[in-house]
């Protein structure tokens, strides 16, 4: 009896190690959002990659559901629409920028998205023109952000301190200009998802 007792608490304490290990790996989930078409390759795939290296796993959403093309010629099928976006399933929601990204500025269901996220403390993120939605939906007020050089007035217009870095974090909202820091971005990103564990 005491070794079929001892046998049962061996496999428990395996079972409870395995099932422990595998939620440190990571058990957090990204959001990216890319415009239907003209999405930045570089601002999707460099930051996917390293969010997938570190254990994140990935969720592509956009408005349809047929294949996005980037401007570089990267063809991406997004898992989701951003109408069943449920922002509590993700840690963190990030915008992909390319000029196609314009189709959000004004977009009520991404602005419901971003505001959703900062009320519920997630990390937000956008890179290249995309900072601009934040800035639309209201929610970078008071804020340090970057942007792509052009948006960088809109920014300031709607109540953001515009800083020109490459890449920018106050609080849980990332924001970075372009294609070359989609680096330091994804880094960034990854760096506030330890913090938050």
């Amino acid at each position: 009896m005491r070794r079929i007792y001892k046998i049962l608490l061996g496999i428990i304490l395996i079972i409870s190690i395995s099932f422990s290990t595998g939620l440190s790996k990571s058990n957090k989930k990204i959001l990216m959002i890319i415009a239907h078409q003209n999405f930045r390759d570089e601002e999707l795939l460099i930051p996917k990659k390293l969010f997938e290296k570190g254990g994140y796993s990935v969720v592509i959403a956009s408005t349809s559901l047929k294949p996005s093309k980037g401007m570089l010629g990267a063809v991406v099928i997004p898992q989701i629409l951003i109408d069943q976006v449920k922002v509590d399933e993700y840690d963190a929601i990030i915008f992909v920028g390319g000029v196609g990204a314009q189709e959000y500025f004004n977009h009520p269901i991404a602005h419901k998205i971003v505001k959703e996220a900062v009320n519920k403390d997630k990390i937000l993120a956008a890179i290249c023109i995309a900072p601009r939605i934040l800035a639309e939906a209201g929610v970078l007020k008071g804020k340090k952000a970057t942007v792509w050089a052009s948006e960088g007035k809109t920014l300031e217009e709607k109540g953001a301190h515009y800083t020109g870095k490459p890449v920018e974090v106050d609080g849980n909202i990332v924001t970075a200009s372009g294609p070359q820091a989609a680096e330091e971005f994804a880094k960034s990103i990854i760096k506030l998802l330890k913090i938050k564990k």
